[in-house]
């Protein structure tokens, strides 16, 4: 089950919102929670002081008071991974959407087929996340680490260091052994010593993976084309 927030000050715009995504989800057959807003304070207080948790949520831009474009800076901290999609008129934000690490921008001159599409892409993209863990298992602990948590996983001397969002945990087992556990598409090897998830990278700039918590890895030349090969090829299956 998918929480969806919608927040638009104009109230025939959160009813055109909402019913585009419910036909969208349900012909995708993925059950979803809405709750509309057409106060932006109201979205915010929701998160923050009542700390809702919502997967995805479908903001305008321009509003009174708190515009779309300061919530997800407002909220960041208290839901890290939400999906967040633009809806607006105003082209000209964009650029500013993209800084913002926007999952989608969607125009409202060819909303229903846009709006569509970008959630869509949205719902796929929590389904794989969730739910899939990894255990780390010894004699005196378990730690279940999920997999959408998971930044990349690093070769430390015997053991295998996990960087997740949670802090970085060692597991004394070499790289193969845990990339084989994991047996998932998202991650990959990049270089000898690196697994990265693929759902965390936020470009590839020359040899190197640019991460969403800003960590830097180095593709290394041999693995460079097959990299590049295997993210487009994944999200081809899952978007």
């Amino acid at each position: 089950m998918i929480k969806i927030a919608i927040c638009d000050d104009e109230e025939s715009s959160v009813a055109l919102h909402e019913k585009i995504v419910r036909e969208c989800l349900q012909s995708e057959g993925i059950g979803c929670e809405i709750k509309s807003y057409t106060q932006s304070k109201n979205l915010l207080y929701d998160i923050t002081d009542d700390a809702f948790f919502y997967d995805l949520i479908l903001l305008d831009i321009e509003m009174p008071g708190i515009s779309g474009m300061e919530i997800p800076q407002k909220i960041k901290g208290f839901l890290p991974n939400v999906r967040i999609i633009f809806v607006t008129s105003h082209t000209e934000y964009a650029i500013d959407a993209f800084e913002l690490s926007i999952f989608r921008y969607v125009p409202k001159n060819n909303l229903e087929a846009k709006l569509t599409a970008a959630v869509s892409d949205a719902a796929k993209l929590i389904e794989l996340e969730d739910g899939q863990e990894y255990t780390i298992q010894t004699a005196n602990r378990m730690e279940k680490i999920p997999y959408k948590d998971i930044f990349y996983i690093r070769r430390d001397g015997k053991n295998a260091s996990i960087v997740a969002r949670a802090g970085t945990s060692k597991v004394r087992k070499s790289l193969q052994q845990v990339f084989d556990e994991l047996n998932a598409p998202e991650f990959i090897f990049i270089d000898r010593g690196y697994i990265v998830n693929i759902v965390q990278i936020m470009k590839v700039s020359s040899s190197i993976a640019v991460l969403k918590n800003g960590d830097q890895l180095p593709i290394s030349r041999s693995h460079l084309q097959e990299v590049k090969r295997q993210i487009n090829q994944f999200w081809g299956a899952h978007i």
